[in-house]
């Protein structure tokens, strides 16, 4: 048996998979691993780059539904490793990245949750060392986190009605600190994030700040404290800036600053980001409604 199953969820990414596969194929742990690939209704070919992969280290399974909770959670059904590590399809793992998640693992007296630095680089030629800029306070981070499975299935694993974008991770992470899991940062165990220079459509970058705004309202039903209220912007403070800052005039003026200025420039940027922050608030805002 396998002592660690890596977990990648994936869409319509058949590039980047196979960039992600390959560097989990040269992976130098002496203990055996596996890699288990959830095609979540993918359209490209990644069919084809997980049956290239596949064979004594890469395993598929298919979910239709474009959920990533239930892709997640279908992986570590599948999955025959002691130990759960999870990374994004959009990743590349340095050769020593399986076996420093399951040393720390075995250093600890205790069930953890293991997380360690996330780098985000432009390209896969341009690989850098971690450095304090990359630590992360983050409980649970699905690009680069691990955890036993008893203790996943102990919590009932992600929570499926999670079926938009966003939060299902911290949610799982705020089950698992329940449960006494404490959180340690291994700093050995980084992993590179690859973040092209693009930048993603900002009509794509406002639909999954809608989207994460919705399920943000979910969260703070499920659990109404404080620190998830704050997390998610929840709180009248927030709203009443909302109010201020992304009143119906100044949202037109961003529209058109967005619209009209230079790519890349200074006042594109923040006009974005007005939107984004609009949209987000506009969608928590509506969904607790709705669920009051």
């Amino acid at each position: 048996m396998p002592s660690a199953s890596v977990i990648i969820a994936t869409h319509n990414r058949a590039t980047e998979l196979a960039d992600c596969l390959a560097s989990l194929g040269r992976q130098s742990t002496p203990d055996r691993f596996e890699v288990v690939v959830v095609d979540n209704g993918s359209q490209d070919a990644t069919q084809s780059v997980i049956a290239q992969a596949a064979g004594g280290l890469v395993r598929g399974v298919w979910v239709p539904d474009p959920n990533r909770a239930k892709a997640r959670n279908a992986g570590i059904a599948a999955a025959r490793g002691a130990i759960i590590i999870f990374c994004d399809d959009d990743t590349i793992a340095p050769e020593h990245f399986v076996a420093e998640h399951v040393r720390a693992h075995q250093a600890q007296a205790r069930p953890a949750v293991v997380s360690g630095p996330i780098l985000n680089v432009p390209d896969k030629e341009q690989l850098i060392q971690p450095s304090a800029r990359h630590y992360s306070r983050a409980f649970f981070c699905t690009c680069n986190v691990s955890v036993a499975k008893t203790d996943l299935e102990a919590v009932g694993c992600f929570d499926e009605r999670y079926d938009l974008y966003g939060w299902e991770d911290t949610d799982l992470g705020i089950r698992l600190r329940a449960r006494g899991l404490a959180r340690v940062f291994a700093w050995p165990a980084y992993i590179y994030h690859i973040k092209p220079p693009r930048t993603m459509a900002l009509a794509r970058r406002r639909a999954l700040a809608h989207e994460k705004g919705t399920m943000a309202a979910r969260f703070v039903r499920k659990a109404p404290s404080w620190p998830v209220r704050l997390a998610t912007g929840a709180y009248g403070a927030n709203f009443a800036r909302a109010a201020i800052v992304n009143a119906g005039p100044l949202r037109r003026f961003y529209e058109r600053l967005a619209r009209d200025s230079r790519p890349g420039s200074l006042a594109s940027t923040l006009a974005a980001e007005a939107l984004v922050d609009a949209d987000y608030v506009d969608a928590l805002r509506a969904a607790l409604r709705a669920q009051t």
